[in-house]
């Protein structure tokens, strides 16, 4: 049960990954790229990764403003370190990966701050639902590509992840954090 409460708790991270799925004019390269979700279940920090994602960043660091991301995250990929535990947080009161295969990110607006860094705000939607995110983010040029690196944290209750029996034995905020690698092509 524990396990189960990790997975819900990765669920939403991965709703949250969607949301930094920011890179330059190419697709995210998955292989060089992570996503993790961090919560606390009896006071423990969890950290769970998705397994699976997909996206695209477009990205001009003369034109931050233009720059524009889409991250789409296969909720079943959350993985909690025990295969019982992962097919927990598929189910229903978790993401219902069933009815929910993906979260997603779309972002709608990108702030340039200072050197390297900047705001990326869009529409975050996971299992159904749909709020607005804003994600603080730095970039730098790595070998073949740009890295784009931030976290932010989110409610899982905002989202409906979890069944509220857990509520004393996991916290409601989930820790995202990313690292995403867009290739050059």
């Amino acid at each position: 049960m524990t396990r189960t409460t990790r997975l819900c708790t990765m669920a939403l991270l991965v709703a949250a990954f969607a949301l930094t799925a920011l890179a330059a004019d190419n697709n995210i390269d998955a292989a060089k790229s992570t996503l993790i979700a961090t919560f606390k279940q009896e006071g423990v920090p969890v950290d769970a990764p998705f397994k699976t994602f997909s996206g695209r960043i477009v990205y001009d660091p003369a034109n931050v403003a233009a720059a524009s991301a889409a991250l789409d995250v296969d909720t079943a990929s959350l993985d909690i370190g025990d295969d019982a535990y992962s097919a927990e947080v598929r189910k229903k009161a978790w993401f219902d990966s069933a009815a929910f295969p993906k979260a997603t990110f779309r972002s709608t607006a990108i702030k340039a701050g200072a050197a390297g860094h900047f705001d990326a705000t869009g529409t975050l939607t996971v299992k159904g639902k749909a709020l607005t995110v804003t994600v603080p983010l730095t970039t730098q040029n790595v070998a073949g590509g740009t890295a784009f690196d931030g976290s932010f944290a989110i409610s899982r209750k905002a989202f409906g992840i979890g069944d509220p029996t857990w509520n004393d034995v996991l916290d409601d905020s989930v820790k995202v954090r990313f690292h995403l690698v867009s290739s050059n092509h």
